[in-house]
């Protein structure tokens, strides 16, 4: 199964939190799975360092392609089509990075593994 991880999946998978559910846990684990991070994941992670909102992803940042690789998760990089998808999405939700993150499920057909009950009003598929 191929699935995208959610920042907050993708930064608690790496840093062994605890709030990571174990069947998200599990799903990354399994071998014949295929965990995906969006581009928009490192631009989210990077911009809330930079303003001091999660210190503690400052070391991931830092090495994230690396570690990505170490971890057996590919990028998705964000396409026109996914750029022009989440700014046409309707509904309230105003979080740049979630709009992209559900533009990009949808269009690539994966659930998304994330604890956000937020998303569930987008048609995507949500794991958790």
């Amino acid at each position: 199964m191929r699935f995208l991880l959610d920042t907050h999946t993708l930064i608690w998978w790496m840093t062994t939190d605890p709030h990571l559910s174990k069947s998200a846990s599990d799903l990354i684990k399994a071998k014949g799975n295929t965990s995906v991070v969006s581009a928009a994941s490192a631009w989210e992670i990077a911009t809330k360092v930079r303003l001091g909102r999660l210190p503690a992803a400052a070391d991931l940042i830092q090495n994230f392609v690396a570690d990505l690789t170490r971890h057996r998760i590919q990028i998705l990089f964000m396409s026109a089509e996914h750029g022009i998808r989440a700014g046409l999405l309707p509904g309230p939700h105003r979080d740049p990075f979630d709009r992209m993150l559900i533009a990009q499920a949808l269009s690539e057909d994966v659930p998304i593994v994330s604890n956000d009950r937020a998303l569930d009003g987008y048609g995507v598929k949500r794991l958790w």
